[in-house]
């Protein structure tokens, strides 16, 4: 029986409420069946980022509410290659039956001419458009605005960020001592 997998990759730096509702739109408001969160084993511009256990750790925490409805993966660190068409190929491999969606921000859709063969990954796993502040979905729904920048800056500065990361990901930062100046 096929089953359709929406992909929802990204640097997760630190994962935050806003992706917890874009896992949870697209499980509700889409004929999708499991959501797989798949965090970038390196920022596509080099930017610095916490360790990738790290955060692939948050993202489990991230994705516990939603149960088997959603996993997390590491298939980016072992295929070594950041590309969003390369890891879905693999990802297709690997679950041959599987129709896939490919979970984006519609600001994302100013700037596909950027990304590597864009028409491929609109055909192999077609995007499920979410709406951002500015940015409204298809639908016209706005998922709130909330920035990974922000929330280390906030917490470089010792200050809370309660309301803006979901609680156990809140307390694996304050265990850990992620983003701390």
């Amino acid at each position: 029986m096929s089953r359709t997998v929406a992909i929802f990759g990204g640097s997760f730096n630190p994962p935050h409420i806003a992706h917890q509702m874009a896992c949870l739109y697209a499980l509700e408001t889409q004929a999708v069946d499991h959501l797989v969160c798949i965090p970038a084993c390196r920022h596509p511009f080099d930017k610095p980022l916490a360790p990738f256990g790290d955060r692939v750790a948050m993202c489990k925490l991230l994705v516990a509410p939603l149960g088997a409805r959603a996993s997390v993966s590491t298939l980016e660190e072992e295929l070594g290659d950041g590309r969003t068409l390369v890891l879905l190929e693999a990802f297709q491999a690997r679950e041959p039956d599987a129709a896939l969606r490919l979970v984006i921000g519609a600001d994302i859709l100013r700037e596909r001419d950027k990304w590597w063969r864009w028409g491929d990954i609109e055909r192999l796993a077609p995007p499920i458009v979410l709406g951002r502040r500015g940015f409204p979905g298809p639908d016209g729904v706005e998922l709130p605005e909330v920035s990974s920048t922000e929330i280390r800056a906030r917490l470089a500065r010792g200050a809370r960020v309660d309301g803006l990361v979901p609680r156990s990901i809140i307390q694996y930062l304050e265990t850990k001592g992620l983003y701390a100046s």
